[in-house]
């Protein structure tokens, strides 16, 4: 009975010590879990101030995309030739800024880097791989209905741009794409669909030039499961130009002045009624919690690809708490119904109703509240 105490007492205060972790005091009244955090509050700052604005806007979509760009460019097959194989997360699209930026897949993203250079500089204790993810990470936490992702510091900077051909492009095929997915990070299908809800918040200036900053859903200010809903919309036209590379025909094409109708790229399309990943693309729809938890699962692995996670430090109580969503649930935008579903998945499909209106959802080129975007 008394080692039976013994042991009990000994369960409970190690629990205790788990749990009841030391504190560490930063400049301006902060604390966090581990004194390598404490610059990052002075970044975070910085970057809601000066870049972001607290607002789900252009900036936080753009930065949101380089995580994806400067993470996925690592291949284990290469890296198992002894070949050029990228580092990953490793800011190298940040410290080679004349190099894979020229890449056609990352066609436009030197817009993210000339906006984060000016912060590398400025807060030179932070790694530029490290800047890029946790800038992505506070970029989400102003989208309503976004999860708060984990952040880990501790990457080294690259010492070399990646090769070209590891990001994907908008015209690649499923098989590409899956393939491409399952080298640079071993990503499944359901987590290469799980990474595409940032698509809910994108918006696209080079797919078609002629009409910047294009949105892929009606809700382009918003982290919700809409864009998964209307990507099975069967397509009309175009809202700029027609037949640009990687896009294809979009449910919403109508286009009025700065307001631009909704652009729909080839790999979104395909991947939402390829039998591989139908399934998944539409158990999202109207799923705001399950969409979120399996995004901050992918993206927790997509941030740490060509790094070794036990050498790194949770800094994930620094990144904001999100903007609360709405809630509203998935609907239909104005003038189409179930019967614009192109269905490829054989679940039964959500019952959703449809907004009101007698003409197309025009989409708004600014957040709510901002007129001068």
């Amino acid at each position: 009975m008394l080692l039976k105490t013994f042991f009990t007492f000994v369960c409970v205060s190690v629990v205790q010590a788990a749990t009841l972790q030391p504190r560490m005091n930063c400049p301006k009244g902060h604390s966090t879990s581990h004194a390598k955090c404490c610059d990052f509050f002075a970044l975070r700052d910085d970057l809601q101030r000066n870049l972001f604005h607290n607002q789900c806007g252009e900036d936080a979509s753009e930065v949101v995309r380089l995580t994806f760009h400067d993470a996925i460019a690592f291949s284990t097959s290469l890296k198992q030739q002894g070949l050029p194989a990228g580092g990953g997360a490793d800011g190298s699209m940040l410290i080679f800024p004349n190099v894979e930026p020229n890449f056609i897949p990352n066609i436009g993203i030197i817009d993210s880097i000339n906006s984060l250079l000016p912060f590398l500089q400025k807060h030179n204790t932070i790694s530029a791989g490290d800047l890029i993810q946790f800038a992505g990470a506070v970029a989400l936490s102003n989208c309503p209905g976004a999860p708060r992702l984990q952040f880990l510091a501790g990457r080294p900077n690259a010492t070399a741009p990646a090769p070209d051909g590891l990001q994907p492009t908008p015209g690649d095929s499923v098989d590409k794409i899956l393939a491409r997915m399952a080298d640079g990070g071993g990503f499944s299908p359901d987590e290469v669909v799980a990474l595409l809800a940032s698509h809910s918040i994108a918006r696209a200036d080079k797919v078609d030039v002629t009409i910047p900053q294009a949105p892929f859903d009606t809700t382009p200010f918003t982290f919700d499961t809409q864009f998964f809903l209307e990507v099975l919309l069967k397509g009309v036209g175009f809202p700029g130009t027609a037949h640009n590379f990687g896009e294809v025909e979009s449910p919403l094409p109508l286009t009025k002045g700065v307001d631009v109708g909704e652009l729909r790229i080839q790999s979104d399309f395909v991947l939402a009624r390829d039998n591989r990943t139908s399934c998944a693309w539409q158990g999202f729809i109207n799923q705001q919690d399950h969409m979120s938890s399996a995004f901050a699962a992918a993206m927790a692995k997509l941030a740490v690809i060509g790094n070794d996670p036990s050498k790194l430090i949770d800094c994930s109580d620094v990144v904001p708490n999100p903007v609360h969503g709405s809630k509203k649930p998935a609907t239909y935008p104005a003038t189409k119904t179930q019967a614009d579903i192109e269905q490829s998945c054989s679940s039964p499909f959500p019952k959703l109703a449809t907004d009101k209106g007698a003409t197309e959802t025009l989409i708004p080129h600014c957040p709510p509240g901002n007129k001068h975007c």
